[in-house]
């Protein structure tokens, strides 16, 4: 094996990479889509197998299931090198319909298709590479998590047992407009409000209720006036629901 065979051979295969992330890009898979991740996760697994790369599966009832495939000369037991990224997105159910992939000049468009879609086809190219020429001084292992946007509630501890058993990890998060290589990530918590209210009719007896509609809207300001974006923090309040009826006080509201 040479630098020169995998760079090469890299270099040859961007329209098999262009296929491959038009075709994931093309499935909606939303965090909390378990069918949709799962599929990406099965074109995936078609490309290990069309390449002779042991894949395997951990299942999860709720959320996408995740996918484990690695490079190693038989009965290697050194610590590997892991290759790390998420396949779930922001985005509804159908979001890929009205987005398709498309390129237009020298950029891709569609869902997904930099976070992080594109990041886990280049981990599987290299990968593959060195499965193809061999070179590689410790195993390579992959790992494809499947709820990363909505902060790996199923897969938090496989990264956390297979990122320790590891020699060094490198998760493919899309570099910055600048052309910048991410190299740290913020950490990030997620939070459920629940607000109580007082039911009443919002024309006949509006003194006597108390919307919880109207306490979370208040306190959604307050939390979003948090933000300082100097010192990199963020708050968000992304889904919200209430109410009872339209001529009531809302008696439950939740963010």
């Amino acid at each position: 094996m040479s630098e020169a065979q995998i760079t090469d051979w890299l270099a040859s295969q961007r329209q098999a990479m262009v296929d491959l992330l038009r075709d994931v890009v093309n499935i909606d898979s939303g965090s909390y889509d378990k069918e949709g991740v799962d599929a990406v996760g099965a074109r995936f697994e078609r490309h290990f197998a069309e390449h002779g790369i042991p894949y395997r599966r951990e299942g999860n009832a709720t959320f996408g299931d995740a996918i484990h495939a690695e490079v190693a000369k038989p009965g290697s037991n050194e610590k590997p090198v892991l290759f790390m990224g998420h396949r779930d997105t922001v985005f509804s159910k159908g979001e890929a319909g009205k987005r398709p992939f498309t390129i237009k000049g020298n950029r891709a468009y569609g869902p997904g298709v930099a976070d992080m879609k594109a990041g886990v086809v280049m981990n599987i190219f290299v990968a593959t590479a060195f499965h193809k020429f061999g070179g590689n001084p410790h195993p390579i292992k992959l790992l494809i998590t499947s709820d990363e946007e909505i902060g790996s509630p199923s897969s938090r501890p496989i990264i956390e047992r297979e990122g320790r058993s590891a020699r060094a990890v490198f998760n493919s998060e899309p570099g910055r407009p600048t052309g910048n290589v991410v190299t740290s990530r913020k950490g990030g918590i997620f939070m459920h409000m629940a607000i109580s209210g007082k039911a009443a009719h919002s024309g006949a007896n509006f003194a006597a209720g108390i919307s919880a509609i109207g306490e979370l809207a208040h306190k959604i300001t307050q939390i979003h006036a948090l933000t300082d974006l100097t010192k990199g923090i963020t708050l968000n309040v992304g889904l919200i629901s209430g109410g009872q009826s339209v001529n009531t006080t809302a008696p439950y509201a939740e963010g």
